[in-house]
């Protein structure tokens, strides 16, 4: 028998046991949160672990798939989202090797909290 997500007011919530649990995320502390976006594999957020060329890796990372509520990705880093129902990022991977990447951006604590706070998307 599958998981059953919940929908309330137009958000879908999913369970909490469903997703991994922030005390099993990869160890951060003193690594910068960043927003990248590659040239054809999209937008990521998470933690810097390494930069070479145009060869990123990032911890504790999710694709940011689709946003709502900030007209930029600069926009995005400084403020982060404000229709976070709106917003489609799936779930968090421990480390991400992105290749190509063109734009590395600095977010802000209000960022990485708006983007924490945008439920887990799946199809």
């Amino acid at each position: 028998m599958g998981k059953k997500n919940i929908e309330l007011d137009g958000v879908e919530y999913i369970r909490k046991d469903s997703v991994k649990n922030y005390e099993e995320a990869e160890n951060v502390d003193g690594l910068e949160y960043k927003i990248v976006r590659t040239y054809s594999a999209g937008v990521f957020a998470g933690y810097l672990e390494s930069e070479e060329g145009q060869v990123v890796i990032l911890r504790n990372a999710r694709r940011l798939w689709y946003w709502s509520g900030a007209a930029s990705l600069s926009q995005l880093a400084m403020e982060g989202v404000s229709k976070v129902s709106d917003c489609k990022f799936p779930c968090e991977v421990k480390r991400v090797k992105l290749l190509q990447v063109i734009e590395i951006l600095d977010a802000t604590k209000e960022a990485k909290k708006s983007i924490d706070s945008v439920p887990v998307w799946s199809a």
